[in-house]
């Protein structure tokens, strides 16, 4: 991309040994990003080795002793506490930091940006830190803004079908380890979630609140409202974490204001930014995470019909790369948002 003054800009990806952290390197480096230099930062145990940027290999700095001054754009993936500690220091030195936790998302004073939905937003940062959603809210607002703004949604109805890579390089080795013991008629001892993963499904994905949802549930809820500017979309979420690598799928059912069919959302959406419909009423005419969204920037979107139980309801089969589109492409789309500005 180009900015207005063909400036170049100085970057650090915080938790850059990390499984999103090494995407957003690979997505700035694809996506040509004016960088003038970039920085690979982590905690102390991972600093001293290297990550891959182009044709080099970066020595990753300690996180903790590493100053920002000069930093332009900070990148952080790196978890929540990290966040809270270290990307308000960022932003003092003159960063505009674009954090991928949950740690600012529901701030007032902190934007929460999907790249396709609310780029506007990304110039309200009066503290210098914008907010990655969660990945289950991201790839479900891009498909389903365009219908809220055509449409109006009153309710969304929503289970996802969660891969291990949004827990995580452990989870993702535990799910590989399973399976290869189970297919060796071997014990498994779970680890990482708290019953086995391989060849099974858990309705369980962060904490329990006091009403019974998950908190990754309520992400849905509370940053659908956030992104989209209206808090009277009413939203019912389930997560579900199954045995794909990566990958997430949601099963979603809304409720318009305004009647909308089959076929006008199909159009709609075939025209809508970061959207790709497959949508054909035959074996294989739908997505798939592994078969279409895995390692893919695009949010799929498929069994699109109009609901037999409700007189303006759809529903929608959403599917994409939860570590791409779902965290490093949007937070590199956001910086390139914030390059354009110059």
């Amino acid at each position: 991309m180009s900015t207005p003054s063909n400036r170049r800009f100085n970057v650090a990806v915080v938790g850059a040994t990390g499984a999103v952290g090494e995407v957003m390197l690979s997505i700035l480096a694809e996506r040509d990003f004016p960088a003038a230099s970039v920085v690979a930062l982590a905690s102390e145990r991972s600093a001293g080795s290297t990550v891959q940027f182009r044709d080099q290999d970066l020595v990753v700095q300690d996180l903790a002793t590493f100053d920002p001054a000069g930093i332009d754009i900070a990148l952080f993936s790196a978890g929540g506490e990290t966040s809270k500690q270290y990307a308000p220091e960022f932003a003092a030195a003159g960063a505009v930091v674009i954090d991928n936790s949950s740690a600012f998302r529901y701030d007032d004073d902190v934007p929460l940006v999907v790249s396709e939905v609310n780029p506007e937003q990304v110039k309200s940062r009066p503290r210098g830190i914008i907010a990655n959603p969660n990945c289950s809210t991201m790839q479900m607002l891009v498909a389903l803004a365009p219908l809220h703004r055509r449409y109006g949604i009153e309710r969304i109805n929503v289970a996802t079908y969660q891969s291990v890579s949004g827990a995580g390089r452990t989870a993702m080795e535990e799910l590989g380890k399973q399976t290869a013991q189970l297919l060796g008629f071997q014990d498994i001892d779970p680890q990482k979630f708290p019953v086995q993963i391989a060849f099974n499904l858990i309705p369980h994905i962060d904490s329990f609140l006091d009403n019974g949802f998950t908190k990754e549930e309520m992400k849905l809820v509370w940053e659908t409202r956030k992104i989209l500017g209206d808090d009277s979309i009413q939203v019912n979420p389930t997560a579900v974490r199954v045995p794909v690598f990566y990958g997430h799928s949601e099963a979603v059912a809304i409720e318009t204001r305004e009647k909308v069919t089959a076929e006008e959302a199909r159009a709609l959406l075939a025209s809508a930014p970061g959207v790709e419909v497959v949508d054909e009423r035959r074996a294989g005419g739908y997505p798939t995470p592994v078969t279409h969204a895995s390692g893919k920037d695009a949010v799929y979107v498929g069994r699109i019909r109009e609901d037999i139980s409700h007189p303006r309801g759809l529903n929608l089969w959403i599917v994409s790369d939860n570590i791409r589109k779902g965290a490093a492409l949007n937070a590199v789309q956001l910086a390139e948002l914030v390059a354009a500005e110059g």
